[in-house]
């Protein structure tokens, strides 16, 4: 454990980091095992292939909370880094809503620039 920062913030920046690389890795695997099918050989059906844990979809908006011990809100955009692992996903009228009743938006992915509009 020693190898691993000792603070929550640096924690869930490479918790982000490695979902994504292995986000990069299985979907390389995908096209070089494509690549290595012969073409008149059908792809295996979805329940013939390995079942590994998969990503939920990212969604459109999302609420977290920031900060350790402080309940402080963001709105972010479902594909924002800073969001982390703890992003709620959202609608797009509750983000508008909660943006609305003061809830701060993230300064990374700026929610609000696309939300205002119509």
């Amino acid at each position: 454990m020693g190898d691993l920062p000792p603070d929550l913030d640096r924690l869930r920046t490479l918790e982000t980091w490695l979902v994504l690389s292995l986000d990069r890795v299985r979907e390389r695997i995908e096209a070089v095992e494509r690549q290595a099918q012969p073409r008149h050989a059908p792809r295996p059906p979805a329940a013939a292939r390995p079942a590994g844990p998969r990503r939920a979809p990212t969604p459109d908006w999302g609420i977290s909370s920031v900060g350790v011990g402080a309940p402080v809100a963001e709105i972010h955009r479902g594909d924002c880094f800073a969001g982390g692992m703890a992003l709620r996903p959202i609608s797009a009228e509750r983000a508008r809503a909660e943006l609305a009743d003061g809830v701060q938006a993230c300064g990374v992915c700026r929610p609000e620039t696309v939300l205002d509009k119509p």
